[in-house]
């Protein structure tokens, strides 16, 4: 049986390197908790609707906006993989008592620094999860990095006001729920001239872009230990066939993973948070025998 979900706050933790992040905290009584990561130029309230699912059953929820990210610092980096991974490890001894055995997820980008997180701070993690992520080799789908600029390039939100932006998010994803769309909201800053400005700049994003060209995490898939779990959105086109090549080869190469595909946006932890909470209990059921 569930309990009632306590309300979360915000709490400011600062990384090795004295960079504050910021993260939402749900309060649980379980000695498993769930460290949730967003990925590229998103935030962490994309998460809100999945720490609420896992809060009522009673579980502590740690979700951050990694650096330069939401309410986290703005800072000129380091945004290596190594150095966002150590963020996590920051706020996984900043939030959850030593006790606490930790299932970290992370979607997109998040996901490939999840894979960073369980390979070199193993005995923080007791498991992974990949949301339409930890898999992604930009360098398999691009010939070149001029190719994969230009086809990645974040749009211009130049001139768009909050509710012009929420009404295209209302139209382009009917079928989210509230969290979800004010997940995505949250992206956002509101400018003095009434404009949206995303709160990851332009610059630190194709930076970030340039270190995911050259990630290749199904290299560092063996050294995943714990149980893991892949969740991704299914492309049965044929342009979805390098992707679901990547999934395949990294599905492969870890010791204890387990495999979902599901019909569903890139952002399917908004799109579908009961069940993404549902498959993140699952994987702490494994984590724990």
């Amino acid at each position: 049986m569930g309990v009632t979900a306590r309300c979360p706050s915000r709490r400011r933790l600062l990384a090795s390197d004295g960079a504050g992040l910021s993260v939402i905290v749900w309060p649980g009584s379980r000695r498993t908790g769930f460290l949730l990561v967003h990925g590229l130029s998103s935030n962490a309230r994309l998460w809100d609707g999945v720490s609420e699912h896992l809060a009522e059953r009673g579980y502590p929820v740690a979700a951050v906006d990694q650096r330069s990210h939401g309410r986290s610092d703005r800072v000129e980096g380091p945004f290596d993989f190594a150095t966002l991974a150590d963020d996590l490890a920051a706020v996984i001894d900043g939030v959850f008592a030593p006790e606490t055995a930790v299932v970290a997820a992370g979607q997109s980008l998040g996901g490939n620094v999840v894979v960073e997180l369980a390979s070199q701070h193993p005995r923080k993690v007791a498991g992974a999860a990949f949301i339409d992520g930890g898999f992604i080799t930009l360098s398999d789908l691009f010939p070149d990095w001029e190719t994969a600029l230009a086809k990645l390039s974040p749009p211009s939100f130049e001139g768009l006001t909050p509710a012009f932006l929420e009404r295209r998010l209302r139209e382009r994803h009917p079928d989210w729920p509230e969290s979800g769309i004010r997940g995505q909201m949250a992206n956002f800053a509101t400018a003095p001239d009434g404009t949206v400005r995303p709160h990851l700049t332009r610059e630190h994003h194709l930076v970030l872009l340039r270190q995911m060209w050259e990630h290749h995490p199904a290299d560092d898939a063996p050294l995943v230990e714990c149980p893991a779990l892949i969740v991704a959105a299914d492309d049965p086109s044929p342009a979805g066939a390098a992707k679901r090549g990547m999934v395949d080869r990294f599905a492969r190469r870890l010791p204890r993973g387990r495999l979902i595909l599901v019909e569903a946006d890139h952002d399917l932890h908004a799109q579908y948070p009961g069940r993404t909470a549902g498959w993140l209990e699952e994987l702490a059921g494994e984590a724990s025998r």
